[in-house]
C-alpha cells in the first residue's frame, strides 16, 4: 500500500489589505499607537504552494503573539522580473520587513552585507544544518531562515501511462529518450512543458547538475573560478537533454503557453507522461488531483550510466529581512519562529511532506507522497549533489530565457549554452569575482 501525503490547507491567494499596500512602500510601521506592528512579507505570486506556506507561517505566528501580525503581500511578479523587483526595492529602500526569496547564488547576488539583516548572532541559527546555513552565509553574516524543507529536482511521471507503455523508470539518458519514442508511440505527450511560466522551462538543466559532478567533481569550483565553461563538456551535456527532447517532438503542443498548475493537472490525468520539477509541487498535486497522486512517481534526471544514478538537490528558499528594517527584533522573533519545531509544523500544514527539513529537531513524521517516497532513497543513501547554485555564486539570472528559446527549436544546445556564459560572466563581473 502507498503511503499518502499529509494533508493541507489549501493554497488561497494571500490578499494584500490597504494598510499592507500602504507598508509595502515603507518598510511596515505600527498598526496603532496601541496596537501590533506589523510586518510585511513580500514574495511572488506565481506559485500557490509558496502563498500557502507563507499564510499559514504567518497565521501560526500571529496566533501566538499579540504584539506583532505578518501580513502576507503576494503582488510580486515571478521570474527574472521577481529577481529585478527584489534588487530595486532593497536598492532603493521600499522593501518591506520580510521578503521570500532563492537561497545559494541569487540570495549572493543582493550584495547582502550591505542590504540585508544579519541574524547570525541568533541563538536559532545554531538550529540550522550547516548544508542549508552556507546557502544564506557569507564570510560576514547569516540572513535567512528556511520557509520549506529540501527538495529534489528530476522528472514526476505518471506510473500509470509508463505501466499502459510497458516502460521502466529510465536510468540512463538513452533509455529516456527510447521511452520517449515508446510513450509517444502510444498516443500521449511523453514530457510536458510550461513555458508560460518561464522559469519551469531550465528545470531539467539544472536538475542535471549531479551528472555534471558525475563527470567533473571540480567543476562548481572550476566554474565560480572561470575555468570551465558551459558551452563545453561536460555542462553542455544539460543542454544537449533539453535539445535531444525537442528534437524528438516530445513535448505537449501548447507547451508555449502552458503553466505550471495547467502542467501538473495534464500530468494527473494522463496527458502527458513526464515532467521535469523540483518535488515542492507534489504538495500541488494533493491537494488538486488527490485521487491521482498515488499515480505519481518522480525520478532523477538520468546520465550515461546507470552505476551512478543520483538526484540534485536544492535547499529550501528563505526569508530575509533588508537591513534598514525599522523593526529588527519583531522581525527576528518571526524568523526564529519559522526556523523551530513550530514553524517546520506550519509548512508541513501548508504543503505537507515535500523532502527533509534542515532544522534539527524537525522530522518527518506520518505518510508521505508516492513523490517523496522514491525520492528519499537518495538522501538516505548518499546519492545526492547539490544544485550548482549551492557551490558557486555563478549563476546568471537569465537561463530561462536561454532555455524558453532551446526548448522551441529556436536555437541549439551550443548557441543557447554560449549565451549562458555571457550571461555568468556579467554576474560574475557584477559579484567581483576573481578571474572574470
Amino acid at each position: 500500500m502507498r503511503e499518502r501525503a499529509l494533508r493541507r490547507v489549501p493554497a488561497a491567494v494571500a490578499a494584500v489589505t490597504i494598510a499592507a499596500l500602504a507598508l509595502a512602500g515603507c518598510g511596515g510601521g505600527d498598526a496603532g499607537d496601541d496596537g501590533p506592528v506589523e510586518l510585511t512579507w513580500f514574495m511572488g505570486a506565481g506559485v500557490p504552494d509558496d502563498i500557502a506556506t507563507a499564510e499559514q507561517l504567518a497565521a501560526d505566528f500571529n496566533a501566538e503573539n499579540d504584539d506583532i501580525e505578518v501580513v502576507v503581500d503576494a503582488s510580486g511578479p515571478e521570474g527574472v522580473e521577481l529577481d529585478n523587483a527584489v534588487k530595486t526595492q532593497l536598492s532603493t529602500g521600499e522593501m518591506p520587513d520580510l521578503f521570500w526569496y532563492n537561497s545559494g547564488a541569487l540570495m549572493q547576488a543582493l550584495n547582502p552585507d550591505q542590504q540585508l539583516l544579519d541574524v547570525s548572532d541568533e541563538p536559532w541559527v545554531d538550529d540550522l544544518q550547516e548544508d542549508y546555513t552556507t546557502t544564506v552565509s557569507t564570510d560576514n553574516g547569516t540572513y535567512g531562515a528556511p520557509v520549506g524543507q529540501a527538495m529534489g529536482g528530476g522528472f514526476f511521471y505518471n506510473i500509470d501511462v509508463f505501466e499502459k507503455a510497458g516502460v521502466e523508470v529510465p536510468q540512463t539518458w538513452d533509455e529516456m529518450l527510447a521511452a520517449v519514442k515508446t510513450i509517444r508511440g502510444n498516443g500521449v505527450d511523453p514530457v510536458i512543458q510550461s513555458h508560460g511560466d518561464t522559469w519551469t522551462s531550465q528545470m531539467l538543466v539544472l536538475a542535471d547538475y549531479y551528472n555534471v559532478q558525475a563527470q567533473d567533481p571540480e567543476f562548481a569550483d572550476q566554474l565560480t573560478a572561470n575555468k570551465v565553461k558551459f558551452s563545453e563538456e561536460p555542462g553542455l551535456s544539460s543542454f544537449r537533454k533539453l535539445e535531444d527532447l525537442a528534437a524528438v517532438d516530445a513535448f505537449n503542443a501548447d507547451f508555449p503557453t502552458t503553466l505550471l498548475d495547467q502542467a501538473l493537472a495534464k500530468l494527473a490525468k494522463g496527458e502527458g507522461a513526464m515532467y521535469p520539477m523540483l518535488t515542492f509541487a507534489q504538495a500541488t498535486i494533493e491537494q488538486n488531483h488527490a485521487d491521482q497522486a498515488d499515480s505519481i512517481g518522480f525520478f532523477p534526471v538520468p546520465g550515461e550510466s546507470a552505476d551512478d544514478y543520483g538526484l540534485t538537490t536544492w535547499m529550501p528558499s528563505s526569508v530575509y529581512s533588508p537591513a534598514y528594517t525599522e523593526h529588527p527584533d519583531e522581525v527576528k522573533r518571526f524568523m526564529a519562529f519559522v526556523a523551530s519545531s513550530d514553524g517546520c509544523a506550519a509548512i508541513t500544514e501548508a504543503r505537507g511532506i515535500t523532502g527533509p527539513y534542515v532544522v534539527d529537531g524537525c522530522e518527518i513524521t506520518g505518510d508521505v507522497s508516492r513523490i517523496v517516497s522514491d525520492m528519499l532513497p537518495f538522501f538516505e543513501d548518499d546519492r545526492v549533489a547539490p544544485a550548482l547554485e549551492f557551490l558557486s555564486p555563478v549563476k546568471g539570472p537569465n537561463l530561462q530565457n536561454f532555455t524558453v528559446e532551446l526548448g522551441s527549436g529556436s536555437t541549439d544546445a551550443k548557441s543557447a549554452a554560449a549565451e549562458y556564459d555571457k550571461d555568468n560572466e556579467l554576474q560574475a563581473q557584477q559579484l567581483g569575482l576573481e578571474g572574470w
